[in-house]
């Protein structure tokens, strides 16, 4: 099973994507479509049977089209017809690839993809890795999102300027001031202008309603087609058979029309500024040591493994492990900390993250598209592309609205023609085109994606990232929030405090010798606690839960909890009566008890600020931890938690998860261990800590760069403020509609004031969700 992402150009309103999305899911074989009208993205998941091409003629035989780029590269290495046969035939292979050609003379090559599903690094690894050096021209990559704006520019300005002498006859005619010349009141100079605009530059809605009507279903370019039509040839008959012209309707109609889209575009356009912020944050090129020599290239040539120099003031290129130098580093565009972060060898760097004071050199770890730049890029593109279950409600009332339009438009001129005018054609033409203009439903598809794409940019802005729409509609109805505590609420990084025992180095030694196969924070607080010699320990075994044990020279080592050594020996303990708070380890060899060492872990500073604050929004906070009693209540009493569940093994943790949602609660689990990835799956909502495991931000739903449990609360909270932006902008766009169908109906709305109207509806829904740009967290002082 693979899931793709198909850019997919064409699509007007709501109807347009639930028309992909229903033909979709009747194709075998293909799983969870997904279709985004403010993002212009088709997500699906298909079985490796799937022709992808056959899925993008059935998406362009609907009338709409899907995405494509052109990517070229210079081509080193290739000696004879059998390299470029080679490449060209095995990039043909990748999905996506429509076109693979490779010119041996020119040491070219040139392939066209399909936009979201390939891109230029793609193909350059799969070349590289068939021996070859690719090297991308840059300038030759297709601007077609800039094509499209640009053309819709021109047929606005045309418009505009063909729409003009309507307006100015118009005016002179209602107010009778009989100052404009006589040639624009001339009905075939009238005729000529009104024909450019209905056929040229409102080609595009007679397009998409073809296209639509083909396949027996409509949309807005339908009823936009109908209505202006329905003015344009009414007023061609009355050239001929005398009466009022209306090309002032149909021509002002489209102008009007193409303005909101235009419109709309740029307000779109605004939505989309969190990814291309963060995609520009990634300098050009990098500054390599290659052959011993430091030589300048261009950031994608950065290979796994090549020493990266950065100097002062400077971004670092891509993600990777200092090996020389130390310094600060600005990680506020990827954390949101706004504080420098000390950096010294060993410890790891963020690609596009800023160095603040010393040149060092470091290992690039991940390169292209593994960086964790693009995977927050990847994640967010999901999220923004995903649909939230409230936009169902959406797409159901769009699958009906236009056919009951249609409906209601037929119904009015009957009525006006029959019975409300007394055969009055020109009257009841008039109010039925009134009701067919001012019911377009692109406001009703717009209201939930672009709030969605709003706040899941300011979401990233502020470290937090949502992997989907659902859970950022999810997250604000959760009732109970359950927090892990190593490296949750604490640091992560405990220190040891005490040794109880008779020979406190040999058995802080032993422990030590055992515990460095462990990546417990626990076990790595006692490793660096001892300076010297370790001993070889052999077989060492990890015991879930409970502990380590293996053996030195033909004896059993035990290291662990004291359950865990009561289980495998009997024997006198540590002193319980010890006021030392803190994790006890305990030791013993060869059946003997030798000692415990007490291990401490401090708590976040920002931890108890988030927890107040969630406590005062009226939740259930928990803290869950495998850690015994004393130390985990110790912690919560610190932290402010009231409900401690202790002592629990790494898969009973989601069974605690189960037993709250049994018990009629909407679970939120906090973790980043590996321990805490089967409860962040089972969670109605899981949020990993960004300074945890892959595998824990890999099964959890948000992840907060940050670290922070005050991410927690910011999240909540912007999860109402964006469910309270969804819904003003459907409570507009029903009630729009509602009031606007009835009173064009009953021939109180004028069509262009009808069109102005319906133009600028969607524009008002768009820019109430880009309010959302101005969110603050309000619980904070920040």
């Amino acid at each position: 099973m693979k899931s793709y992402s198909l850019s997919v150009k064409g699509m007007t309103c709501a109807a347009c994507a639930r028309r992909i999305e229903v033909m979709l899911k009747k194709l075998p074989n293909i799983h969870n479509p997904n279709v985004n009208l403010t993002t212009e993205k088709v997500v699906f998941e298909a079985e490796d049977s799937v022709e992808l091409n056959d899925i993008v003629n059935k998406i362009e035989g609907l009338g709409y089209e899907v995405e494509k780029e052109k990517v070229e590269f210079d081509i080193k290495g290739m000696t004879c017809a059998a390299c470029s046969n080679r490449i060209e035939k095995q990039v043909a292979k990748m999905p996506g690839v429509l076109s693979s050609v490779v010119n041996l003379t020119m040491a070219k090559g040139t392939f066209y993809v399909l936009k979201g599903v390939q891109n230029e690094t793609q193909i350059a690894e799969k070349i590289t890795k068939l021996g070859y050096e690719p090297n991308l021209v840059k300038n030759k990559i297709l601007q077609e999102s800039d094509k499209s704006v640009k053309e819709k520019r021109f047929k606005l300005t045309l418009s505009i300027a063909f729409s003009i002498p309507f307006l100015l006859a118009m005016f002179d005619m209602m107010f009778k001031l009989y100052l404009i010349p006589d040639f624009l009141s001339n009905k075939y100079f009238q005729l000529f202008l009104a024909t450019i605009v209905q056929f040229y530059c409102g080609f595009q809605f007679y397009k998409g309603a073809y296209a639509n009507l083909k396949h027996f279903s409509a949309n807005m370019d339908v009823l936009v087609a109908l209505g202006t039509s329905a003015a344009y040839f009414f007023s061609v008959y009355n050239i001929f058979a005398g009466g009022h012209l209306y090309f002032e309707t149909s021509a002002i109609l489209i102008t009007l029309i193409l303005l909101g889209k235009y419109l709309e575009e740029r307000a779109k356009g605004k939505t989309k500024e969190a990814i291309s912020k963060l995609i520009d944050l990634t300098p050009k090129k990098a500054r390599v040591i290659k052959d011993g020599v430091e030589k300048e290239i261009l950031t994608e040539e950065v290979i796994e493994g090549d020493i990266v120099i950065v100097r002062p003031g400077e971004k670092l290129p891509v993600d990777g492990v200092i090996v020389e130098g130390e310094t600060y580093i600005d990680e506020s565009m990827i954390t949101g900390e706004s504080v420098p972060v000390k950096k010294g060898v060993g410890e790891e760097v963020i690609g596009a993250t800023v160095n603040k004071n010393n040149t060092f050199k470091y290992k690039a770890t991940k390169v292209g598209q593994d960086t964790m730049l693009a995977q927050i890029v990847k994640i967010i593109e999901e999220a923004q592309s995903s649909k939230a279950p409230i936009q169902r409600f959406a797409d159901v009332i769009s699958g009906y609205f236009v056919p009951t339009v249609i409906g209601i438009s037929i119904l009015t001129f009957v009525y006006w023609y029959f019975i409300g005018s007394n055969h009055d054609f020109n009257l009841s033409i008039i109010n039925m085109v009134a009701v067919l203009v001012i019911a377009c439903p692109c406001a009703l598809g717009l209201a939930t994606p672009t709030s969605i794409m709003v706040g899941t940019g300011k979401a990233a802005e502020s470290g937090i990232l949502f992997k989907g729409g659902e859970y950022l509609e999810k997250l604000h109805k959760v009732t109970a929030v359950v927090f892990d505590k190593t490296g949750t609420i604490t640091i992560g990084k405990p220190v040891v405090t005490n040794i109880l025992a008779e020979d406190k180095d040999f058995t802080l030694k032993l422990a030590a010798s055992v515990e460095r196969y462990s990546e417990h924070p626990i076990a790595e607080a006692i490793v660096n606690h001892y300076k010297g010699e370790l001993l070889n320990v052999l077989n060492v075994e990890a015991v879930p839960g409970k502990g380590i044990k293996g053996e030195l020279d033909d004896k059993t080592v035990l290291v662990g909890s004291k359950k865990f050594i009561e289980e495998q020996i009997k024997g006198t303990f540590a002193d319980e009566s010890n006021p030392t708070v803190g994790t006890k380890v305990y030791v013993a060899l060869d059946g003997k008890y030798l000692g415990a060492i007490t291990v401490k872990d401090e708590i976040k500073a920002s931890s108890v600020k988030g927890i107040n604050i969630l406590k005062d929004k009226g939740l259930k906070l928990y803290m869950l931890t495998g850690d015994n009693k004393e130390v985990a209540n110790e912690i919560a009493k610190k932290a402010n938690i009231d409900n401690v569940i202790a002592e629990v093994l790494p898969d009973q943790k989601a069974d605690k998860i189960k037993e709250l949602q049994n018990n009629g609660e909407i679970v939120a689990m906090v973790g980043d261990g590996i321990n805490d990835a089967p409860a962040l799956a089972v969670a109605d909502i899981g949020i990993a800590i960004g300074t945890g495991t892959d595998i824990a931000i890999e099964a959890a739903d948000i992840t907060l760069v940050k670290g922070d449990i005050l991410g927690v609360a910011k999240s909540i909270e912007l999860s109402k403020a964006v469910i309270r932006n969804i819904k003003q902008n459907l409570f507009w766009a029903l009630i729009y509609n509602i009031i606007g169908i009835p009173i064009a109906a009953s021939g109180f709305l004028n069509p262009i004031v009808a069109g102005a109207a319906m133009a600028f509806s969607s524009v008002s829904v768009v820019s109430n969700a880009l309010r959302l740009k101005r969110w603050k967290f309000e619980s904070s002082n920040e």
